[in-house]
């Protein structure tokens, strides 16, 4: 709820941005209901087409198109893929979004953002927009959380059903993705997530359901993975049952690009259109599945319908879906990118209040970081947009400060080749090249003096079968921790052992970044390094080194940092080490720690600002920073916004939307996350032109269950790093005179009031969570759940009175008796604060 005061969101910045923005409201089309009209016109248009054109219209076509039949006169019509931007089609506007949506916990942006992205996919003439993606952020190391949400299904659920109607009310089609149950990208196409059925229903589906059932969005996207050992893209639990069943979503349910592998399995449960091309629902699998009746004629027919009825209720067939009225350079979306950044950036620590930083006192600032420059709005792989003019923090500092200040910029470390080429092997490295992939028979030998073959390419054809080991000498030159880092790529594999112990691993999966550890040494020892590789494609990826860890870190860094009034350490991952398609290191990038290290050691007033989709690992050296700022992917306005934030134009209103763990190892998903290699079964699959296909299925088994982020660490009493919902101000806030009704029938709805003071100096925002215990539940639950929020902005002084209304499935679980949610009256406990963990305001209720 937004008091008379003028919102804090509404910075200086901000409002000028605004002000330059074009007034006009773009007239767009939003979809219409489903009427008898469209049904009988959907029809007629069906019988004109022969089975052949039916079967057609289920696959895609050049990448990103749904097939034209221009004997109903019906064109082809564009995707694009989004999250963050409507990146397909060029340079666009690049938005705060994913997980920094949710650090926002703002249901009004959400709707704003959803109306920029329709408006920017209008200026491009896209009709379907591959977005937003709901998943729950299971684990840190997750590759595309950046892309999703938060760990929590309910806070999903209130931020996908505005963002979806925001982009549908543009005339653009919304795609909820990836459904479901895609919780890691490791090994994504041979993962199979098994989970129970009530955790699936508690946790996982939630945002789906809210997405279908209250945002109504108009297409689902089917995950890679498997769940419970079934590809989703043939899933008829999740596609027939639930979705088009339990839920009733009228719309098209497409494929993750090249996500299908059985045609016919694929048609009969649930898939209406194989994306980016028919290669398995064809009309050389389907012709003959329909006509010996493995495939009813009638089921092609339901597909098709819902792809016509889709684009006629959008009105696609009566209007160019390209609209002059929007501009492909938004400075109006500019000021929506802007205000994301602002809302989602998150302060952690600010140890004897350092921030806000005073510009008048600051002569000169070190700006230090791989992220300080050039600007890093977002993740890597199908969302990743290019902006226009991305703003990074370097330059976001240097325009804030003006001519009167001066900024020194360094990057601090060296770029991972160089490292790998400095490193002084003693009589160079050995390399042994066998015929096969066991490293067995008679090898070729030769020796280099470097190992710096990495090649940053994911995606290429598979080469002939052969590995290679490498063996080296190194020999320390000081005492202290050396780093040891490797690389390859794609679904290259290797192994990494020091004095025959094992020190770096890499699997074969879809997609890797670098690996690192660091060793204690001490000056003059020696020690044997080994490499087992083996290249999945035709050349040689691997690059390896090893180095003093201080000494990566450049002088000039050091110097910076020693003259400067204060240091902005810009740290954490980018497009490259972040993204689609493998899962990340819940460490920082190599080097990275040593950075920061060196930072805080050179100056006291060393400010650490991460990028990042979610916790990473600063307990080596957050003792040792007064201040911590995360800005997740802030999208092009990112620096503007960070810089605002560090020198009070804007007061940090952002909290956590994911609990931040200590160290990977206390993450509760952690013992599960890779399977267990003696669960791994085969899967049969028809394969293409008849040539049959066997996988080898990674069963990933969900034993955390219900406990997944903040209700494991409330419901077990131990303790994260920083707890879910927590977030810092330049203010203060009070919680006081919490109203609940001491007895309610259940089933009804209950409301529940209370009031948040602003008690500092400084406007502000604050986000009132509101959750629910059921102590007297018959099963066991998470001792508490986020059942409601509300984000307040307040003037100092100001008070305002929130109300918010719990529903029968808020104090509801999943029952896996009856298959439904089940209320056992009896007590209840409403507790509501500013974080998971902190709650001060308790009230008892009894369901009768």
């Amino acid at each position: 709820m937004i008091p008379t005061s003028k919102r804090t969101t509404q910075s200086i910045i901000f409002s000028l941005l605004v002000c330059l923005s074009l007034a006009s409201k773009v007239a767009a089309q939003a979809p219409v209901p489903d009427s008898p009209a469209i049904e009988a016109k959907a029809h007629a248009m069906l019988s004109k087409l022969t089975l052949e054109q039916k079967i057609t219209l289920l696959g895609g076509v050049d990448g990103m198109f749904t097939q034209a039949m221009p004997s109903i006169d019906l064109p082809r019509f564009k995707m694009s893929d989004a999250s963050v931007g409507v990146r397909t089609w060029g340079p666009t506007t690049a938005y705060a979004g994913g997980v920094a949506l949710a650090a926002t916990w703002d249901t009004d942006f959400a709707r704003e953002l959803g109306e920029g992205l329709g408006r920017d996919a209008r200026a491009r003439g896209v009709n379907f927009l591959l977005g937003p993606g709901v998943n729950i952020a299971r684990s840190p190391i997750a590759g595309r959380n950046f892309e999703y949400l938060s760990e929590d299904p309910y806070l999903n659920s209130e931020l996908v059903v505005p963002y979806i109607q925001g982009v549908q009310s543009q005339g653009v089609i919304a795609t909820v993705k990836h459904y479901a149950l895609n919780n890691q990208e490791f090994d994504r196409h041979n993962a199979s997530s098994d989970v129970d059925e009530r955790t699936m229903r508690e946790i996982y589906l939630p945002s789906f359901e809210a997405a279908v059932t209250k945002g109504h969005v108009d297409a689902v996207m089917n995950s890679y993975n498997l769940v419970n050992g079934v590809h989703s893209t043939q899933n008829a639990l999740l596609n027939l049952k639930l979705l088009k069943g339990e839920w009733r979503f009228k719309g098209v349910v497409m494929s993750d690009w090249d996500a299908t592998y059985d045609g016919v399995a694929a048609a009969n449960n649930g898939l209406d259109l194989e994306m980016p091309s028919p290669r398995f629902m064809n009309q050389q699998t389907l012709l003959p599945a329909v006509k010996d009746g493995q495939v009813k004629e009638s089921t092609i027919d339901d597909k098709v319908l819902r792809l016509l009825r889709t684009e006629l209720r959008y009105g696609f067939t009566d209007r160019p879906q390209l609209d002059p009225a929007d501009a492909t350079y938004s400075v109006k979306d500019r000021a929506v990118a802007l205000r994301g950044a602002l809302e989602s950036i998150t302060l952690l620590k600010n140890q004897g209040r350092l921030l806000p930083l005073d510009p008048t006192k600051v002569k000169t600032i070190a700006v230090i970081g791989p992220d300080a420059w050039p600007p890093v709005p977002g993740g890597g792989g199908s969302s990743e947009a290019t902006a226009f003019a991305p703003v990074s923090i370097l330059t976001g500092i240097g325009n804030l400060l003006g001519p009167n200040a001066v900024v020194l910029y360094s990057r601090g470390l060296p770029d991972f080749v160089d490292v790998c080429k400095k490193t002084n092997w003693q009589s160079g490295l050995k390399v042994e090249t066998f015929a096969d992939r066991d490293f067995t028979g008679t090898p070729q030998t030769t020796t280099r003096p470097e190992l710096t073959d990495w090649a940053q390419k994911q995606w290429t054809p598979q080469g002939t079968p052969r590995s290679i080991r490498y063996t080296a000498s190194f020999q320390a030159q000081k005492t202290g921790k050396y780093l040891l880092v490797a690389a390859a790529a794609g679904r290259d594999v290797f192994h990494v052992r020091v004095e025959g112990k094992p020190a770096l691993d890499q699997q074969q999966a879809e997609g890797q970044v670098p690996k690192s550890t660091t060793l204690d040494l001490n000056a003059g020892q020696t020690v044997t390094v080994a490499a087992d590789y083996i290249p999945y494609s035709q050349g040689t990826r691997f690059a390896m080194g090893l180095s003093y860890e201080p000494d990566l870190v450049s002088n000039e860094a050091k110097e910076f940092a020693s003259k400067a009034d204060v240091v902005v350490v810009a740290v954490g991952f980018d497009d490259v080490s972040e993204g689609e398609g493998h899962d990340r290191t819940f460490d920082l990038p190599w080097g990275q720690d040593a950075l920061v290290e060196a930072m805080a050691a050179a100056n006291p007033h060393t400010i650490v600002d991460l990028t990042g989709g979610g916790g990473i690992n600063v307990t080596r050296w957050l003792d040792n920073v007064p201040v911590l700022l995360d800005d997740w992917y802030p999208g092009q306005e990112g620096g503007t916004a960070v810089a605002a934030v560090l020198f009070g134009r804007h007061n940090p209103e952002g909290r956590l939307p994911v609990s931040w763990d200590g160290a990977w190892a206390q993450n509760p998903s952690y013992p599960w996350y890779y399977g267990n290699p003696a669960q791994d079964t085969i899967l049969h699959t028809p394969g293409q032109n008849g040539k049959p296909v066997d996988y080898t299925i990674r069963h990933i088994v969900y034993g955390d269950k219900l406990m997944v982020g903040y209700r494991y660490w409330t419901t077990t009493g131990k303790h994260p790093l920083f707890p879910f919902g927590y977030g810092l101000s330049y203010t203060t806030f009070r919680f006081s005179r919490l109203n609940v009704p001491s007895t309610a029938a259940a089933g009804s709805t209950v409301p529940v009031t209370f009031d948040v003071t602003n008690t500092g100096t400084m406007e502000g925002a604050e986000v009132a969570q509101l959750y629910v215990s059921d102590p007297s539940a018959k099963v066991n639950r998470p001792e508490r759940e986020l059942k409601g929020f509300d984000k307040v902005w307040l003037a100092p002084g100001e008070t305002t009175h929130v109300t918010l209304h719990l529903n029968a499935r808020a104090f509801s679980y999943w029952d896996v008796k009856t298959h439904k949610w089940t209320l056992d009256p009896g007590k209840f406990v409403v507790r509501v604060g500013d974080s998971s963990e902190n709650t001060l305001l308790n009230q008892t209720l009894t369901l009768q």
